[in-house]
């Protein structure tokens, strides 16, 4: 007989043993989620499937993605409508804070979802294996036992809603979405005594307060227990922080008044969406900030960090060899969650380009050096904006003259 407290073991067939599997706690089942492969940390979809794909899968809850705007913000404002707007098609609740485009604009211009499962991409393989015939003349003898290259970077499993930027999304959906907003020349001016008693300046601490009483108003904190329903995610998306329309002036002068307001928000922000169902995109015009040691405390202060640089206005904009793209994509920092590594991308070489539908992040892909489509005046230009011979080369890398082997 089994000592008391103790279940044997028995030969029946409804005997039980003294040996039962361990169940683990589970993630909670939330809507527009899934668990990470990687880490075991729940992930919502940015809304562009190339965007998760070199994030590890998507952007995880509790998390703050900053994203450093291009000159003219044109398509750092694209993804952040791509993140509200997939918030919204997933069911879950947005909160949009802006000092410069009302709220109710930025939810007229989202786009609209596509009806179709995949939408058609362009078949764009670099086709750089080996050949036979005539076409193996044509390719040169260094690219022949290269693999093959496929340049959209695109997840296997299907995460997250495809979207038509051509369209707006429909009044019906816009309406059954449950959205909270913060416009700053809405909001009536604190008293004197926050302004001289707090570490943040006005307009932070008014933003802070309404992301706040967001969080903890919608139980997205976890503070009412006993609230019924199932549980939701809050998506937050702040347009354009460090700006001067929100009082802030590090993009006006190197050495600012306000040196810390900024990073005491998100120092504040970051601290709120750790302990709460909620996650964060922020856009920062980081190349109007003079002072680089504030860049690099905003990029530490933030879970991950990725860079638009665009053509518009620039050199590269005329460049046949960037004929295809719109911009350069760039990643700062990638999230470390539950691991000691973090999920790094197979290639740091990404464009993006703005197609007539679609917002998509690919891998650069320049035209070989024995093309005959790239012109040799463009090859030189492209290595002198480029400064490819601007160090260790002694002398003859200070003249225009450049080595071609």
């Amino acid at each position: 007989m089994a000592a008391p407290g103790v279940r044997g073991v028995s030969d029946g067939a409804g005997a039980e043993t003294s040996f039962r599997r361990k169940v683990r706690g589970k993630l909670p089942a939330l809507r527009g989620t899934r668990p990470s492969v990687h880490n075991g940390q729940l992930l919502v979809s940015t809304g562009v499937p190339s965007l998760d794909h070199i994030l590890g899968g998507g952007l995880a809850v509790g998390t703050l993605l900053l994203i450093e705007e291009d000159t003219y913000s044109t398509y750092s404002n694209l993804l952040l409508k791509y993140f509200l707007a997939e918030g919204i098609v997933s069911g879950h609740e947005v909160f949009v804070a802006s000092a410069s485009e009302t709220p109710h604009k930025i939810f007229k211009d989202l786009p609209a979802p596509l009806t179709d499962e995949i939408p058609p991409q362009d078949k764009k393989v670099v086709t750089e294996g080996p050949a036979t015939g005539e076409d193996a003349m044509k390719i040169a003898w260094r690219y022949q036992n290269l693999p093959k290259i496929e340049s959209l970077c695109l997840s296997s499993a299907r995460f997250g809603h495809y979207y038509d930027i051509s369209k707006t999304m429909s009044p019906d959906l816009l309406q059954s979405a449950k959205a909270h907003s913060f416009y700053l020349p809405d909001i009536s001016p604190l008293g004197e005594i926050y302004g001289s008693s707090s570490d943040l300046s006005c307009d932070y601490l008014q933003l802070l307060r309404s992301v706040h009483s967001a969080v903890h108003q919608g139980g997205f904190d976890g503070s009412n227990p006993q609230q019924k329903g199932q549980k939701n995610i809050l998506r937050i998306g702040i347009q354009s922080v460090g700006s001067v329309l929100w009082g802030d002036d590090i993009c006006t002068q190197e050495r600012p008044h306000n040196l810390h307001s900024l990073t005491r928000f998100l120092y504040a922000l970051r601290g709120l969406l750790r302990s709460s169902l909620s996650v964060c995109v922020i856009t920062v015009p980081a190349h109007l900030i003079q002072n680089k040691a504030i860049i690099a405390r905003v990029r530490n202060l933030s879970d991950t960090v990725v860079g638009l640089e665009s053509f518009i206005g620039s050199e590269r904009e005329s460049n046949p060899l960037y004929k295809d793209y719109h911009g350069l994509f760039l990643v700062h920092k990638i999230p470390r969650l539950n691991s000691l590594i973090s999920e790094v991308s197979d290639t740091k070489d990404l464009a993006f380009k703005l197609k007539r539908k679609m917002f998509s992040i690919e891998r650069l892909h320049l035209p070989p050096d024995l093309s005959d489509t790239v012109s040799r005046s463009s090859k030189q230009d492209l290595a002198g904006s480029t400064k490819l011979l601007s160090s260790g080369c002694g002398s003859a890398a200070a003249g225009k003259k450049h080595l071609d082997f």
